[in-house]
């Protein structure tokens, strides 16, 4: 009688760690095809006064919300306000030196990153173009 009782306790650990582990990977994925799809158009900065602007892109863990400083008709500075949920700080940083470097938004993809990427491109996109 006490193997059973053992076993059923075993059965309800075991499906309580599937249950999380489930949940988690999808929460992780959800989203993952969507942003793959994302394209981000480019602004046009010479229609832009100089000042800082807030944009946002909204989904899921890949929410962000940054701020883009332009000085005439360049993009002079990037801060994230809101990162994304699992960020990598260096991947941003290599994202953000790509854009001011070559003061477009059509930059590669980090690396690993490519959901990432487009999401902080697209709040930035948001933020030059509303």
């Amino acid at each position: 009688m006490r193997k059973s009782r053992w076993f059923k306790v075993l059965l309800g650990v075991v499906g309580v760690f599937l249950l999380v582990v489930v949940g988690t990977f999808s929460y992780l994925m959800r989203g993952l095809d969507a942003g793959m799809q994302v394209t981000v158009a480019e602004p046009d900065l010479s229609r832009l006064v100089d000042g800082a602007y807030l944009g946002e892109y909204q989904a899921g863990r890949w929410s962000n919300q940054v701020q883009v400083t332009v000085e005439q008709h360049r993009i002079t500075d990037i801060q994230v306000v809101k990162d994304v949920t699992f960020s990598r700080p260096e991947w941003t940083e290599q994202l953000i030196a790509a854009v001011l470097g070559k003061q477009t938004l059509q930059v590669d993809a980090v690396s690993g990153a490519t959901v990432t990427t487009k999401a902080y491109l697209k709040a930035i996109e948001n933020a030059l173009t509303q």
